[in-house]
């Protein structure tokens, strides 16, 4: 999560005063600061210095472990107060020295900040960010007191990548990491494309943020309401620059000039260096991350691949981006409920207890591989490895009278089809939509109600009859789409999503509020799973080629990970749609070298047709 450092700023109780007639009372004493401050600025093997605070707790003599984020999104400008302290009870009360670091770049570090995240392991004059953690590490050991030699790092979304790297060498000293809603891949499925196609909104809002202004988090100034009419306005990714950032933001620039799978993004993948795991790594992820729900089950299962010892864990819930550690406990996704603080579970019973086994040598070892909390069900599940043994790959049918069954389709079932207009493409949420970080409607846009959509006419929707007993799903998901276009390239999006029994709430029309009616969970359509495939990178993501008008081809679209339960009374849909704008950019829908620069003119529409044999596959855990 954009600026996400573990602290929240809690207004203070305000004091009214004591009323005249009660006896005067003795002053009460101020009591004292939770932590101490200093910032330093921490040299690094090349000569750079980087800014770092540094808070030791008043009331602990130590020695103590160290526990470090390192983050290009500012420094704490104070110790935490009493209040900021309460989120992370369970931490602070166990006791660490708590270091926060601007990454080389950014505020008060010196250096230019490019967003890469390449290590040089093999180069001992290279200096990233894994060298950049290992010189911190060091010189906080030797330099800051008493310390009891040991080091942990933890981290959300930039953080968590910067926690993360350090696997690839790690001090000696580092002996626990927690990378959460990390990244491996920039081209993948995180902050900056989703399987190739280009994440338009956030690559606009995020990157210039960390490249506009090296002394502060800028936010770009969208010039109407109404993003969505931006982005159409603007029509390519190419304009944005060329009319608004005219280049000074490096990485948009790069992301324009590298649209296909190539070495600027592989040579960055920093997984492909880590050896054996050798440091205890506790991943987390959000299954409802809208930024980065992809790579931290990569780094797991890297891990696991080379972990003798089991020291890489991992966990997952129902969470946007960096909700295990939001400021609220986390009892709803979205607007659903989750019926119990998993947030504050998460912090409690699996985070403090990691760190504190780790770093204090305290308390059990966590033994477990997987932890999940379940969606649906609602609960706490651990598991011996990921994916679990015992899982069924059951696959659901797209039929062509639009439902949905267990049942294969016979021979000649027809096919369904719908038109794809460039010029009003299918929104990603309602509109009208605020800037990504201008509302908080961004944090849980990927658990809305999708009936917003529902019914367009370019959006096909597959629906099961309410299932007769709970379907739990655990593993990875997946959908094979039997599709054809007129055109020479498309996207396709699948959404599998579970939908609420029409009783699922009460609702009282004489206590409701204006738009209540409309926001009532009967029949909410929850996303579960939502995930693009472009055309033009079906048969390779390095050489993309162009597809053949009418041809049906196989779509493959991995869903990702989950762990959910459907409901028995719910049911399964399936919504089929070839733009999901602008969180992705539009595709012309006639081949072009580059959908980056696409012109006018590029923009067609074209004819979908979903065909028999179209499926979604579930990891059904019986």
């Amino acid at each position: 999560m954009r600026r996400l450092i573990f602290a929240a700023l809690l207004a203070a109780p305000i004091v009214l005063g004591t009323p005249a007639t009660l006896p005067a009372q003795a002053p009460t004493a101020t009591p004292a600061a939770p932590f101490s401050y200093r910032k330093v600025a921490v040299p690094m093997r090349d000569g750079a210095k980087l800014e770092t605070v540094i808070m030791v707790p008043t009331d602990k003599p130590g020695p103590l472990p160290i526990l470090l984020q390192r983050t290009p999104y500012g420094v704490p400008a104070a110790a935490w107060s009493a209040g900021q302290v309460a989120r992370y009870r369970s931490l602070v009360d166990d006791g660490y020295i708590l270091v926060f670091q601007s990454m080389r770049g950014r505020f008060g570090s010196d250096g230019t900040f490019t967003l890469s995240t390449a290590v040089h392991p093999h180069d001992p004059r290279a200096t990233d960010e894994a060298t950049d953690a290992y010189d911190t590490i060091d010189w906080l050991v030797k330099n800051v007191h008493p310390n009891n030699g040991r080091v942990g790092m933890w981290g959300v979304s930039y953080p968590g990548f910067a926690a993360a790297v350090t696997l690839v060498h790690p001090h000696p000293a580092l002996k626990a990491v927690s990378p959460q809603a990390a990244w491996l891949d920039y081209w993948q499925s995180d902050d900056l494309h989703r399987n190739g196609a280009l994440r338009l909104t956030y690559a606009t809002d995020w990157v210039s943020s960390l490249q506009l202004d090296k002394a502060q988090n800028k936010d770009f100034v969208y010039p109407v309401t109404d993003t969505y009419d931006f982005f159409l306005h603007e029509g390519s990714a190419e304009a944005i620059d060329r009319d608004y950032f005219h280049g000074t933001v490096p990485m948009f620039t790069a992301l324009l000039n590298h649209p296909n799978h190539d070495a600027f993004y592989t040579g960055q993948r920093w997984t492909e260096a880590l050896g054996r795991t050798t440091v205890p790594t506790l991943n987390v992820a959000g299954f409802w991350d809208q930024e980065d729900p992809w790579g931290s089950w990569r780094i797991y299962e890297k891990q696991a691949a080379n972990d003798p010892d089991h020291l890489a864990q991992m966990v997952a819930g129902p969470w946007n981006h960096g909700g295990w550690q939001g400021t609220g406990d986390h009892v709803a996704n979205g607007a659903v409920p989750i019926g119990t603080a998993s947030g504050d579970q998460f912090r409690d019973e699996i985070q403090a207890p990691f760190f504190r086994y780790w770093l204090h040598g305290a308390g059990a070892r966590p033994d477990w591989r997987v932890k999940m909390f379940q969606s649906g069900a609602n609960r706490w599940r651990t598991y011996a490895s990921w994916p679990p043994a015992g899982a069924t790959a059951t696959a659901l049918y797209l039929r062509a009278d639009g439902s949905l069954t267990f049942d294969a389709p016979g021979a000649g079932e027809a096919c369904r089809a719908y038109t794809s207009d460039p010029a009003n493409p299918v929104p990603y949420r309602a509109r009208p939509m605020s800037g990504t970080y201008l509302s908080p409607d961004w944090r849980s846009w990927e658990a809305d109600d999708q009936r917003f959509v529902d019914h367009r006419p370019d959006v096909l929707s597959y629906v099961s009859a309410p299932l007769p007993a709970d379907l739990t799903v655990t593993g990875a998901l997946a959908a094979t789409l039997m599709a054809s276009t007129s055109g020479t390239d498309a996207d396709m999006v699948v959404k599998l999503i579970d939908v609420l029994p029409d009783n699922s709430q009460a609702y009282d029309g004489q206590a409701g509020k204006l738009g209540d009616y409309a926001r009532q969970l009967n029949g909410y359509q929850l996303p579960v799973a939502m995930e693009v495939r472009r055309g033009r990178f079906l048969a390779s993501d390095t050489a993309p080629a162009a597809l053949t008008p009418g041809k049906m081809v196989a779509w493959d679209i991995p869903l990702r990970d989950h762990d959910h339960v459907f409901k028995a009374g719910h049911r399964i849909m399936v919504q089929v749609q070839s733009s999901w704008f602008p969180m992705i950019d539009r595709n012309p829908q006639s081949f072009v070298p580059n959908i980056a620069r696409a012109r006018p003119a590029d923009y067609v529409k074209a004819e979908q047709r979903v065909c028999a044999g179209s499926k979604v596959v579930l990891p059904v855990l019986r």
